[in-house]
Order: C-alpha cells, then sequence, then structure tokens
C-alpha cells in the first residue's frame, strides 16, 4: 500500500456525481439491494467512464488495486461500504479503484474507533507507513509495532486483517521480489564513484511496483542491508530519499 494524491475530477463529472448523490439522499435508498439497484444503475452513466480514468491515473501506469499494489484494479470500490453508508455511495473522495480479490475480503467490513473514524486505512488520506511494517525476509505486511502505545497500531491491526495483508502468499511473493530489486539498486549505486542521488531515486522510483520505498528509507528500513550502508556511508544522500518519498520519521 502506499500513499495516493487524490486528482480533481472533470467538472462535468463532479457535478454529475453531486446530482446523483442529492438523488440518492432524496429517495432514502435503504438495504443493500436498493443501494445496490441504485448504484449499478447511475454506475452506466457516461460520467463513471471519467471517474475510471481519473482513478486509473492515480493508481500509476499498471493501474494496480489501491489497497494491495498487486492485482489490477478491476472496478471502482466504496471506502465507507455501500450498503450502510449510502450518503457516500457517489462521493468522489469514498471512491478508490480496486482488485477483486480485496474487494471480496473487505465486502462490508468497516470498523470504527470509539469516535467513529475509520480503522482501515484509505491509501489516498493516510500514510499507510505510519500504521504498517514490513519484513524484506518474508515479503509479509504486518502492522507497525508503537512504543508510544506499547502495541500495535490499532489501524495498521484493522487494515492487516481485513484484507489479509500477512496471509495472502502471492501478494508476500511480490512484496519480495520487489524489495530485492529496489536492494540491488542500491547496492550497484554504492558501488559507484558519483553518487547522482536524483539519478537513484529516478531508478528506485520506476521499480517500486508495492509502494515499499518509504518503508525502506524510514527508520525501521535503514536498518536493513543496504539501506544501512547508504545511511552510514552516504548519509546526505539517505536523507535526501526519505526526505523526497516522505518516509516516515518514526
Amino acid at each position: 500500500m502506499r500513499r495516493i494524491e487524490r486528482s480533481p475530477l472533470p467538472k462535468k463529472a463532479a457535478r454529475s456525481l453531486t446530482s446523483f448523490q442529492r438523488e440518492a439522499n432524496a429517495a432514502q435508498i435503504s438495504g443493500s439491494k436498493q443501494v445496490g439497484a441504485f448504484w449499478q444503475r447511475h454506475r452506466k452513466k457516461a460520467a463513471f467512464s471519467a471517474v475510471l480514468e481519473v482513478l486509473g491515473a492515480m493508481a500509476g501506469d499498471r493501474q494496480r488495486c489501491m489497497y494491495c499494489l498487486d492485482s489490477h484494479g478491476t472496478d471502482i470500490e466504496h471506502f465507507w461500504p455501500k450498503t450502510p453508508y449510502p450518503a457516500k455511495l457517489f462521493e468522489w473522495e469514498n471512491l478508490l479503484l480496486g482488485c477483486t480479490e480485496c474487494g471480496r475480503l473487505k465486502g462490508s467490513k468497516f470498523p470504527l474507533d470509539a469516535t467513529g473514524n475509520p480503522l482501515l486505512l484509505d491509501p489516498t488520506a493516510d500514510d499507510p507507513w505510519e500504521h504498517l511494517d514490513f519484513d524484506p525476509r518474508t515479503g509479509i505486511i504486518s502492522a507497525r509495532f508503537d512504543r508510544s502505545l506499547d502495541d500495535y497500531c490499532p489501524r495498521g491491526k484493522e487494515t492487516t486483517s481485513i484484507l489479509q495483508l500477512d496471509r495472502r502468499e502471492a501478494l508476500a511473493i511480490g512484496h519480495k521480489k520487489t524489495y530485492r530489486r529496489l536492494a540491488q539498486i542500491v547496492e550497484e549505486f554504492l558501488t559507484q564513484t558519483q553518487h547522482d542521488a536524483q539519478a537513484l531515486l529516478s531508478s528506485l522510483r520506476e521499480a517500486d511496483e508495492h509502494g515499499l520505498l518509504p518503508w525502506c528509507f524510514c527508520p525501521r528500513g535503514g536498518e536493513e542491508a543496504p539501506f544501512a550502508a547508504l545511511r552510514e556511508k552516504l548519509p546526505e544522500v539517505f536523507a535526501l530519499c526519505a526526505a523526497e518519498l516522505k518516509a516516515p520519521a518514526a
């Protein structure tokens, strides 16, 4: 999972979504059948071509699922699920690009904290690596341990549990392969006599198919070889990469 910047919709599509939401609110739709039928009827309208186009551009060249970054994003996913939250049915900020597997696992599961805020991470609103951790030896994503809580991050735990990030073998294999490519790029960089930090960043970003770079340049990732060697031998390059990638500071 990586932090994804949400782009604005074309004005015509944005107006259409607002109109659809007003219609849904006025109809006071409820229950899975009513909400599902209402969504499918409007989902076929022209505005959603623009919605999918913008979501695809946000997801990157390969249009990966915004949750797992491993499978192709096949359709529009509602962060706040449709049936319990019809008031968010057509809100642009509630729409993501998801894959079939993540959509099946998430379903209508959507735990909230004591103040009513989502425990599931929203990749367009949250920095996932503030809540998640990575094991480069296994490729498994898990919840980050928060020393201030003396426990694992609640949002990391819930996101890992709902999307089964720590139990999907193919996902772990993909993450591990990406990490190895990133590590190889850094190893080769360390052998060079000239060290162009921007060139390194460009190569790393091109190879990072699973959004691992912010973790690699955070304090936890910086303890792993060869990133630890980069931090020790070229601290200014490591610091520049960490800043550019907005790596968590702790």
